[in-house]
């Protein structure tokens, strides 16, 4: 696709790579720094034309389609507007059809809701002549670990459709407050999304919601004198492996057995949270540790991984210590 101008009319014709985007996909990818919610209004108020046609924001384009996009006019940013950073992340996996970083805790995957950029934005800038890099799916702003980008637009299709049927095997690590009920090997609860009283995005379990299924193990249990000394019984190192991929799904599903994420601090235990600080913990301990999914040019299985991060790893080996000591005495 040719660059186009902001301040004129461009009429652009769709080639086979754009073939199959929704229209306001398509717009957010040629008008990039302009807002999701600008991009809605000149498709809703007829300036976005299709074969010279008003057309919808999900309707579908197709290879021959002649799309008008007018000026877009927009106010100046303000100087506490920050540019972007470039930033590169560590890379698990890279190839030309696809990108596997480990994202860290704290940076979201994309900009939005209060957030000025996050993942995607950030390696945009530090890759200008990339000329095509796309979020497969999301992390929680808080969970660390693996993250997958497109690089080629047939790639995002192939790991969207493998996502959607819930292919691809996606394994956690979480620490949870309290003992984790050893009978319990799986979760099956359907959960429901609503807003919070705030504006936050909220999830729980209830018979309206979708269908969600996690697996369990627990791989370490904690307890002594280090948790007696901060007021906590337990602590349970768990493995969950999702079978299905809904928001929040570990946190919520974690939360119903009484055995919250250590650190959540929207469905954990807040006096807990507060204590395990003590022991060192300053973030949600969540990890998107394993990921097992077939290649989308090749078919090749990849099995790809990203080891606790450092923090985390120093949370469990002071609670080790503290086990080791009472075993001693």
């Amino acid at each position: 696709m040719p660059a186009i101008s902001k301040n004129s009319v461009n009429y652009l014709t769709i080639d086979e790579a754009a073939a199959g985007q929704r229209l306001d996909n398509f717009l957010i990818r040629q008008l990039k720094g302009v807002p999701k919610s600008h991009i809605h209004r000149i498709i809703r108020g007829g300036e976005v034309r299709v074969n010279k046609k008003r057309a919808a924001a999900d309707s579908r384009l197709a290879a021959g389609d002649e799309v008008r996009i007018p000026p877009v006019r927009l106010a100046q940013k303000t100087e506490q507007q920050a540019a972007v950073p470039p930033r590169e992340f560590e890379i698990v996996f890279e190839d030309e059809h696809l990108l596997v970083v480990d994202k860290p805790s704290g940076v979201a995957v994309h900009g939005g809701s209060g957030v000025s950029f996050g993942v995607i934005e950030q390696l945009r800038r530090a890759r200008p002549q990339a000329r095509y890099l796309e979020l497969v799916h999301r992390l929680d702003k808080d969970t660390s670990g693996l993250l997958v980008v497109a690089k080629r637009r047939s790639a995002l299709v192939k790991l969207h459709e493998a996502w959607r049927n819930d292919q691809p095997k996606k394994v956690y690590l979480a620490l949870g407050v309290g003992a984790w009920p050893q009978e319990v090997r799986q979760v099956k609860l359907p959960l429901f999304k609503y807003t919070g009283a705030a504006g936050e995005k909220m999830v729980r379990v209830s018979e309206e919601g979708q269908s969600a299924h996690t697996l369990f193990r627990e791989l370490e249990r904690f307890g002594g004198t280090p948790l007696h000394a901060v007021g906590l019984s337990a602590l349970s190192l768990m493995e969950a492996t999702l079978r299905t991929g809904r928001t929040h799904q570990i946190r919520v599903h974690m939360q119903s057995q009484s055995c919250p994420i250590a650190g959540d601090e929207r469905y954990g235990d807040y006096t807990a949270n507060r204590r395990l600080k003590k022991l060192g913990l300053k973030r949600m301990f969540l990890h998107a540790h394993r990921l097992e999914l077939a290649h989308p040019a090749s078919g090749e299985t990849l099995v790809l991984t990203a080891p606790l991060p450092e923090e985390l790893q120093q949370v469990l080996a002071n609670l080790r210590q503290g086990a080791a000591q009472d075993e001693a005495t």
